[in-house]
């Protein structure tokens, strides 16, 4: 009996330290120092004791997320390779960006865990004489000028939004893209454009000086960071353009695997610390598995796929 324990123990030492060996490689479309970044890092960290093995992040990036995703795509299906993704490249680019991406969000991908949402709001210009969305679109139909709105690129989800309010309001919008967000917020402050649709945590500085004012928010909820602004819908529109970061694996990855990083991640998000840390950093925690977030996935392409069209959006813009 004393060999056959010893026996066990050995064996399960002996797994435990090929558990060691193995990596599990975390891919992120975006560059180092991004609050994407910093969230996969924080993952990566949480997750490596969770499962009882080496974790590594790797930063593939181009065309806005685009390389990172293809790579994970074509990567083998071992149980060695997540990516840690927004919304935009797995939703909005195989919509808008036709053959520049060679993967498919549904068929070379395995859902994994829906890490957290973050939410888009309008913003207008501190001067502009409206105090809400419904006094901006009464101006903007006496001066269709006010309609011009500025986003940090052509084609991201902000510019979208400012399509779909459009449509919901009946007004004229023109979007004016900028090159990033600041050069946006700049544009808004001094006047060039007067709104401006942001990704909420990065117009709040702005906001809070007094430099802008934020009329609404576009997630399902009211924003933590701004919880006496309304969502749209709230105010009457039929709109909502939050968006979100989830990990997603190679197709064909085993399911055994695909569970356990499932449950590592959720516990990882729904962890005090960590949750408060993704609230500072502007995003919102929701820790959901694999099911969900395939419903999730289908729900918001096809959600977005009409508003793109409607966009008139090229990747050459």
């Amino acid at each position: 009996m004393r060999r056959i324990a010893l026996l066990l123990i050995g064996l399960a030492l002996a797994a435990h330290a090929a558990a060691q060996e193995k990596t599990l490689k975390f891919v992120l479309g975006y560059p180092p120092g991004a609050s994407s970044d910093l969230l996969t890092r924080l993952l990566a960290e949480r997750m490596r004791p969770l499962l009882g093995m080496n974790t590594i992040v790797e930063n593939r990036t181009g065309a806005g997320g685009i390389v990172g995703t293809e790579a994970v795509a074509k990567a083998p299906p071992d149980g060695l390779t997540l990516l840690l993704t927004p919304l935009a490249p797995m939703v909005a680019f195989p919509h808008s960006h036709g053959p520049a991406v060679r993967y498919d969000p549904f068929k070379d991908f395995e859902p994994v865990a829906h890490i957290c949402n973050f939410q888009l709001a309008m913003v207008v210009n501190a001067d502009l004489p409206v105090k809400n969305v419904a006094e901006y679109i009464a101006l903007v139909k006496k001066d269709p000028k006010v309609g011009d709105y500025a986003s940090a690129a052509a084609g991201s989800l902000p510019h979208y939004l400012g399509v779909m309010l459009a449509k919901a309001a009946g007004i004229p919008m023109t979007h004016v893209p900028y090159r990033g967000t600041a050069p946006a917020l700049q544009a808004l402050i001094a006047g060039e454009v007067k709104a401006g649709m942001f990704v909420l945590s990065d117009a709040l500085t702005t906001v809070r000086s007094g430099k802008a004012r934020l009329l609404a928010v576009a997630g399902r909820e009211r924003s933590p960071l701004a919880p006496e602004v309304p969502t749209f819908r709230e105010l009457g529109y039929d709109l909502e353009a939050s968006a979100w970061y989830a990990l997603f694996a190679p197709a064909g990855t085993p399911k055994d695997a695909i569970e356990r990083y499932a449950k590592a991640a959720i516990e990882v998000v729904r962890a005090p610390d960590v949750k408060q840390r993704l609230e500072q950093m502007g995003l919102e925690p929701t820790g959901l598995g694999p099911a969900e977030l395939a419903k999730i996935l289908r729900a918001d392409y096809d959600r977005w796929g009409p508003v793109i069209k409607a966009s008139g959006f090229k990747p050459t813009q």
